[in-house]
């Protein structure tokens, strides 16, 4: 909806909020009916800490970015659930598939009926920890959208407390925003075991290709204004997890080389080229959508909304296994595509490169001066 939309919806479903929730001695009360408490403000990566206690039969949950959930249960058998995993316990991201990491808790770790439990949900883009009682129950899984699984989860949206079954309390209600390096530092992080630093911030060791193209600032790789070029590793890659960090300048251009061979367009006679791209530039108010940051470019469209604004830095995570690529932005996946199922390309134009099967990893310049740092690859068997 539009903020005008969104304003009727509030204002019409005010009178039977009011009905079923209320304040009483520091603590938001919910019979168990009605409408969800839905925050005015709409939130991106957080940190949100909350009390709750709930009785018998009930059933609730939180929604972040107004997508459900994580889910609150009556774990007992005479709760009713079991058939829809209550007796694994609370925590968990219950509306992702079934199967999916994280829709079940890692551990139980509910208190008995009549005392507080304390929630701790740290959320990064898609990317949801989720901590009950200072036990941690989903660690750092994606949270799937409900409302469309083919689509990331948005940006930004509400925080809303879900009302089902029965009564619910809930108190010292606290929120954060996490800044954009503490969200990169806990991304890089994350399963971070087997990744190899392959660009040391101070020289071309272990680099081919022109790296007179190229500077390195304080660390970092930068393409020179009006210089371009692609360089690579001097080692081949199979399949691997690539980690780095980037940060565009307004209007930048760039992109990663993936099995490159070592000359030639490397969106062509590589397995491709994935775009690095001020997605908001006037500039590029036309392109194809194959041509959008995290595209396959030519091949296949990333969804866009996901980059930090320019002169920031985004992280980024790359992992290609056989012919399938899956590319995360600051912790939402972007593009997920086999390009061995690829038959359309932009303009026409056959990439034959699509399928190889090894080749080096790079940075395919576009006179702009996009800057790298922190690249980190991890070879999969």
């Amino acid at each position: 909806m539009d903020p005008a939309g969104k304003a009727r919806a509030r204002e019409q479903s005010q009178s039977e909020f009011q009905q079923h929730w209320r304040v009483e001695r520091g603590e938001l009360v919910s019979d168990g009916e009605g409408p969800y408490a839905t925050s005015d403000e709409e939130f991106g990566d957080i940190e949100l800490r909350l009390e709750y206690r709930t009785v018998a039969k009930a059933d609730s949950g939180i929604y972040l970015r107004g997508n459900p959930q994580i889910q609150i249960w009556d774990t007992t058998e005479a709760g009713g659930k079991w058939d829809r995993g209550a007796q694994f316990g609370s925590g968990g991201l219950f509306n992702n598939a079934p199967g999916a990491p994280g829709r079940d808790p890692l551990v139980k770790a509910d208190k008995p009926f009549g005392q507080w439990n304390g929630l701790r949900i740290m959320q990064l883009g898609e990317r949801t920890w989720v901590w009950l009682n200072g036990q941690a129950v989903v660690d750092g899984a994606r949270m799937e959208n409900f409302w469309d699984r083919k689509l990331p989860l948005w940006p930004r949206g509400p925080i809303q407390l879900q009302t089902h079954g029965g009564e619910i309390r809930w108190r010292n209600l606290r929120i954060r925003e996490i800044p954009v390096k503490e969200a990169t530092a806990i991304l890089a992080a994350r399963d971070a075991s087997g990744y190899e630093r392959i660009f040391n911030g101070r020289d071309w060791t272990g680099w081919k290709g022109p790296t007179d193209q190229y500077a390195i600032v304080d660390g970092t790789l930068v393409c020179k204004p009006e210089k371009g070029g692609t360089i690579y590793t001097a080692r081949e890659y199979a399949d691997f997890s690539a980690r780095l960090e980037f940060k565009l300048p307004s209007g930048g251009n760039n992109g990663l080389a993936i099995r490159y061979p070592g000359e030639g367009d490397t969106a062509y006679v590589g397995m491709c080229e994935l775009q690095v791209l001020d997605n908001d530039s006037p500039k590029y108010t036309s392109l194809d959508p194959r041509q959008y940051h995290g595209s396959i470019y030519g091949m296949v469209a990333a969804q866009r909304g996901y980059l930090h604004p320019t002169g920031e830095w985004n992280f980024q995570e790359v992992t290609v296994k056989g012919s399938t690529i899956v590319v995360e932005l600051n912790g939402t996946r972007i593009a997920n595509a086999d390009v061995a199922q690829v038959t359309e390309f932009m303009d026409g134009r056959e990439h034959p490169g699509k399928d190889r099967r090894s080749g080096h990893f790079g940075f395919a310049g576009h006179d702009d001066p996009v800057a790298y740092r922190n690249v980190f690859i991890k070879p999969l068997p």
